[in-house]
Parts: C-alpha cells; sequence; structure tokens
C-alpha cells in the first residue's frame, strides 16, 4: 500500500507542476487561453493573477516532493499536510471559480491522502 500511495502523491505532485507551467508560463499561449476560453486581452490582463496562482501550486507540489523524500514520521506527516491544502484548495476553487477544479484538483489529492493515511 506504501508504494501505491507513493505514486499516487507523485502523480498529485505532478499534476501541481503541470499547473505551475500552465499559469505561470503558458497562459497567454493556447493552452492557457484554452483553460477558461479566454481571448489574447483577457488571458494578458489576467496574466499576473494566473502567476500568482500558479506559484502556490508549486509551492504545493515542492511540499509533495518534500513528504516523499523526507523519512518516515516526518514524511507521511508533511504528505498529510499538504495533501489537505491540496483539498481544500480544490474545494475553494471549485466553490469560488470553476466545478471542474473539484475533480481535476480536490479529487485526486483526496484519493491520494486516503492512500497516505491507509498506509500508515
Amino acid at each position: 500500500m506504501q508504494t501505491a500511495a507513493n505514486v499516487l502523491v507523485g502523480l498529485v505532485a505532478a499534476l501541481h507542476v503541470y499547473i505551475l507551467v500552465l499559469e505561470m508560463f503558458l497562459w497567454e499561449k493556447k493552452p492557457g487561453r484554452g483553460l477558461h476560453g479566454f481571448d489574447p486581452a483577457m488571458a494578458r490582463a489576467t496574466a499576473p493573477l494566473a502567476a500568482n496562482q500558479g506559484l502556490y501550486n508549486g509551492f504545493l507540489a515542492a511540499g509533495l516532493v518534500w513528504g516523499l523524500i523526507a523519512a518516515d514520521p516526518t514524511g507521511s506527516r508533511v504528505q498529510v499536510f499538504f495533501l489537505c491544502c491540496v483539498v481544500v484548495a480544490g474545494v475553494y476553487g471549485a466553490a469560488t471559480a470553476n466545478r471542474r477544479i473539484l475533480f481535476a484538483q480536490a479529487l485526486p489529492g483526496a484519493v491520494a491522502l486516503g492512500a497516505v493515511l491507509l498506509a500508515r
């Protein structure tokens, strides 16, 4: 179970690195604009906000990677903390911005969190 939990945590970390790249570097390009259907002017206007969000996603990814490489009990505790952050951010994003965030962010975080807790 520990291996499965680590794989899931790694996938959630990779997802957040992808979100970082999308929001910080590709926001004004086709992949970023297509995410919300923004035209170039709207993407340009919202780019600083997206970059800020991307940075936060990078911190989530960094925390999850830390949890994967740290020895236990620190590693699993760090994973639980950052996965809870992922789930809360996903639920909040779904409630305030777009319902898809619930399935794209909160659900993978919750599945990984469940796996980590079962593996303890």
